[in-house]
């Protein structure tokens, strides 16, 4: 494992320089489980778009988000550095909901929006890659800070943002504005409350009574149109675009037409009435399957454009997820068994360190430059930095990662590994998880002084079924010296943040 303050003499700072600058596209689905698209095993959903790319490029079976939520996975992206030393740790907002009717004080007073910001002055991938000679885009969505704060997109590193700053407020998918740069932008759309159940007397099989919660403008498309501009003025290149799209969050919500079309195929189903935090829906799994095949489709013509544009050969496109499904009746990651091969059980997906709410599907395409594979290679979020750094042939900020470089070019024999992965989250009563080869280990209740860690064969084991950690206490052992080696405590004095470990002795 390579910490922050050792990074750069691990040789994973961009010291082997790319032929080339190439261009990067980096799309990022918020909840999109591992078992979502079609080339990792969906069979419900429909992702061609996204398939061609993985036949053309490189399935990555064992990457990992830094986190199992938002805001501190985003974190790692923009730092590189895992929980151990990241500044954000947790979801942290500025406005937190006080009944369980969703985030209604934010939708009445859009002023209370944002979350906890990064420090002013942090090195973020951003900004590595503008020294790199790059042009920077975040479109979709921020969750790093709030409007007035040091840490927006423009202050850390990107010359155009397109999205949402709030990470709560972009739970609607017609929002009454979004942000360009420092500006906020009216969409048209009316303003929409969340977590109030479908009016009393209203038939609830009837899909007329569920538009009062859209609206006309769809908050993909508005995004979509402005990372297309972005490339388009910017082709002559190189550019950094990450698209940050809130599909498949909660809540679900597609335009009619394309709902309909996974009605026809899935057959008709229970609405949503309550809406939970989120909103009543008619067709919660066409839904949800309509939102992801909309931004396949968007893939598609984005893959369009690049070839028209001439620089689809000289373009890594990057497809992964910020963290594992979630578990609501807006998000039915049971139904289409969104984990693939890993539980996607309440508890085991979204805000757990299980497998399916840290392995991310990722895929890596690179025009016609790459032979097309499967990597087993194991990374993470921390990777994403020294990997940026070295295309760029730039030398990259101190950070946790490691280059896997050498895996995008098929020479995996020059591949240097990871001695172990680390993973600490403070909510649900805090997590801790090692991944060193073919094992895990998982400590549960942390925050609570819990220190019996399990171990997991997460190869012959994936979903994570038999403790084996009474059978190799050596094992178990070298799981604690790796936490010992990674957890510090949070530079933000902010108590949602902090762990307690409870050593063994």
């Amino acid at each position: 494992m390579l910490a922050a303050a050792t990074a750069a003499a691990c040789g994973c700072t961009g010291a082997n320089k790319a032929p080339e600058k190439p261009n990067i596209i980096y799309l990022m689905f918020d909840d999109l489980g591992y078992g979502d698209l079609g080339c990792y095993g969906q069979e419900k959903i429909e992702t061609p778009n996204i398939d061609a790319l993985a036949k053309r490029g490189i399935i990555f079976t064992d990457m990992y988000s830094a986190a199992p939520l938002s805001a501190p996975s985003r974190c790692c992206i923009m730092t590189g550095q895992h929980m151990g030393h990241s500044q954000i740790r947790h979801n942290s907002e500025h406005y937190t909901p006080v009944d369980n009717r969703g985030w209604n004080g934010l939708f009445a007073d859009d002023t209370l929006e944002g979350q906890q910001p990064m420090l002013a002055g942090t090195p973020t991938i951003g900004k590595m890659m503008q020294e790199a000679g790059y042009k920077t885009a975040m479109v979709g969505k921020w969750g790093l800070g709030f409007p007035s704060s040091d840490s927006t997109p423009n202050k850390m590193g990107f010359d155009y943002f397109y999205g949402f700053n709030c990470q709560s407020l972009a739970h609607s998918y017609y929002p009454a504005h979004l942000w360009e740069n420092d500006k906020k932008i009216a969409t048209g759309n009316k303003t929409v409350m969340q977590g109030e159940p479908l009016p009393e007397g209203l038939d609830p099989m009837d899909p007329e009574n569920y538009k009062q919660y859209g609206g006309e403008f769809y908050s993909p498309d508005l995004m979509y149109d402005k990372l297309e501009n972005f490339i388009v003025e910017n082709a002559g290149g190189p550019f950094f675009a990450m698209w940050t799209t809130t599909v498949p969050h909660s809540a679900v919500q597609a335009p009619e037409d394309e709902v309909l079309y996974y009605v026809n195929k899935l057959g008709d189903e229970e609405p949503r009435t309550d809406g939970g935090m989120y909103l009543p829906v008619r067709y919660p799994h066409a839904s949800y399957a309509a939102m992801v095949t909309h931004i396949d489709t968007q893939v598609g013509k984005l893959v369009a454009k690049l070839k028209e544009l001439g620089i689809w050969d000289n373009t890594i496109f990057i497809v992964t997820s910020d963290n594992g499904p979630a578990h609501n009746g807006n998000s039915p990651m049971e139904y289409f068994q969104s984990g693939g091969p890993f539980s996607c059980a309440a508890g085991w997906g979204k805000s757990s360190l299980h497998e399916g709410g840290i392995r991310m599907p990722f895929v890596l395409a690179w025009g016609d430059r790459i032979k097309a594979r499967k990597s087993s290679h194991i990374g993470y979020f921390a990777d994403l930095m020294p990997t940026f750094a070295e295309l760029a042939g730039v030398e990259a900020p101190a950070n946790d990662g490691i280059s896997f470089v050498p895996v995008i070019l098929g020479k995996d024999k020059e591949q240097q590994e990871h001695e172990f992965l680390y993973w600490e989250f403070p909510g649900a009563k805090g997590w801790v998880a090692v991944r060193m080869g073919e094992w895990k280990g998982l400590l549960k209740k942390a925050r609570k002084g819990n220190n019996e860690m399990e171990l997991y064969n997460i190869v012959s084991d994936p979903r994570e079924t038999t403790n084996v950690a009474a059978e190799h206490p050596e094992i178990v052992q070298k799981m604690w010296d790796a936490v010992r080696d990674s957890h510090t405590e949070p530079v933000l004095d902010i108590d949602s943040f902090k762990m307690n470990l409870n050593y063994p002795d």
